[in-house]
């Protein structure tokens, strides 16, 4: 059976978020949907995996919420059902920066379309940063994109501080896997005082769909939080695997991991 995966979020104002919890929880087991949820007052964010019905007929409630009508997924496959179970969770961020004072629900960075992309990252005057963790980094990310060697996203406003100065890079392009993080740390870097904050929508999953392999500016794979592991270009599972002892993608020809020393085809 090829399982459908959709991997979505919004920031919007959700105070009645508590009360979502057990109905969206009730629903999805109903469908035999697993996954994650994530629920706090700024808004949704989730990946799931069902049957193509389910996952359907789940986005639809989702949508019959006015707050969430205009919810975007981004929609791929896996041959094997990539959730061991559904986890439905009440969290104070969607997505964790750990600064309360940072709402992207009142301002972002300017949304940039997967097919205006390339030309964006390509002009020398934009600085171009990957909002991801170094792991993520490390086994793909897009020409001339700057690493902040972060180990999570907590970190990425140390990094601004640290090493951008806002008068040195007046305009910076952002991006991130789904479009969440890069859409927190735009509107981090606003706050800032950087002038022109570009972010990718949709992230790299929907770039990797849209963007035919022959004009992509992307090298290598796309790290996912599930058992796929990555996913390549029309996100086609990856190339990678999971190390059990410390949770890095690894080569799948490696017989170590390069991480943690520990071997990983007895695991």
């Amino acid at each position: 059976m090829v399982w459908t995966v959709a991997t979505f979020y919004k920031f919007v104002r959700l105070p009645d978020f508590a009360e979502m919890q057990e109905g969206l929880r009730s629903h999805c087991s109903a469908l035999q949907i697993r996954g994650t949820i994530l629920l706090a007052e700024e808004g949704i964010n989730g990946t799931l995996a069902g049957s193509e019905l389910a996952i359907a007929t789940f986005l639809q409630t989702l949508r019959a919420d006015p707050r969430l009508a205009d919810l975007e997924p981004k929609i791929s496959q896996a041959e094997e059902m990539p959730f061991d179970r559904l986890k439905v969770r009440l969290k104070r961020e969607i997505v964790t920066m750990g600064l309360s004072e940072i709402d992207p629900n009142q301002q972002v960075g300017t949304y940039v379309a997967p097919q205006d992309w390339d030309r964006l990252i390509s002009d020398p005057e934009v600085l171009v940063i990957d909002t991801r963790n170094d792991y993520e980094v490390d086994i793909g990310t897009f020409q001339r994109a700057q690493n902040p060697q972060t180990q999570s996203f907590r970190q990425f406003p140390e990094y601004v501080q640290r090493h951008l100065d806002p008068h040195q890079f007046p305009k910076v392009a952002l991006f991130c896997t789904g479009g969440i993080r890069c859409e927190k740390a735009s509107a981090y870097m606003l706050a800032q005082g950087f002038q022109e904050v570009y972010h990718l929508k949709g992230g790299i999953l929907k770039y990797l769909e849209e963007i035919p392999a022959a004009e992509s500016l992307w090298q290598g794979e796309c790290f996912v939080f599930d058992q796929r592991v990555a996913l390549q270009q029309d996100l086609v599972e990856g190339t990678y695997e999971m190390c059990l002892s410390c949770g890095h993608p690894v080569a799948a020809t490696e017989t170590v991991c390069p991480h943690c020393a520990n071997p990983l085809k007895t695991q």
